[in-house]
């Protein structure tokens, strides 16, 4: 039998090099305030235990994990839109969990949790096998200079632990605004045995991601956007 411990053989046992760099940037009042008053309430901490999603969020429910949801209107959005479903959303820096509470908080939302550490290790320790029903993973760290690509987020091997975390059917959701990176996101999604395209190549964009600001502004320069979606098997 495979445990879903942390010493999992699928799952990365040390994690010298991250994949995200701690630019904490400028911290506002209200997300400060939102950080001390609302992470409380609304966050998990870590811990090297499976989580136990009905006692996190009180019900029985499809669950949802997002990594690096940013300053979080997105997720907030996608939240608010679909009550049904439960949003756990894992980010590292504090002005983005910080905006991510506030939000929360303005819209009344019960459906949307916030763990404040490295994805990698949350993903190994406290995800259990088949719990998912979907991943989303919206505009990651391209890291551009090819030195640095050793950081970026989806390798194959977090891929593999990612897709074992969703349930039969399950979809894994990743957006990105970087050209070469969306090429290297669907080679390595395509390759991993557990999932299936559900388009040949790129997706259109799903009505249930909202188009941000930013993106909006880069559409408009000619930019591009490309969304990859693929289901578990």
């Amino acid at each position: 039998m495979i445990s879903d411990s942390p010493s999992d053989a699928t799952a990365p046992r040390h994690r010298p090099v991250r994949s995200f760099a701690l630019r904490q940037g400028r911290m506002s009042p209200a997300q400060q305030r939102a950080l001390d008053t609302l992470l409380p309430r609304f966050g998990v901490p870590f811990a090297p235990a499976p989580l136990d999603f009905d006692r996190v969020f009180g019900r029985d429910a499809p669950r949802v994990l997002e990594i690096g949801f940013g300053m979080g209107e997105t997720t907030a959005a996608i939240a608010q839109a679909r009550p049904g479903e439960d949003f756990l959303g894992i980010e590292v820096h504090g002005p983005g969990v910080g905006s991510l509470l506030k939000r929360v908080d303005e819209l009344g939302l019960a459906n949307v949790r916030v763990i404040r550490h490295d994805a990698v290790e949350v993903v190994a320790a406290m995800i259990p096998r088949a719990s998912l029903a979907g991943v989303h993973v919206f505009f990651p760290d391209p890291w551009p200079k090819k030195r640095h690509h050793k950081r970026r987020l989806l390798t194959p091997a977090f891929v593999h632990v990612l897709a074992q975390r969703l349930s039969p059917g399950g979809y894994f959701h990743v957006a990105t605004d970087w050209d070469e990176y969306a090429h290297e996101i669907l080679a390595t999604l395509a390759a991993e045995r557990l999932l299936a395209d559900t388009v040949d190549g790129f997706a259109p964009r799903p009505a249930y991601r909202p188009l941000t600001k930013f993106e909006a502004r880069g559409l408009s320069l000619g930019h591009g956007v490309w969304d990859v979606i693929f289901r578990r098997r």
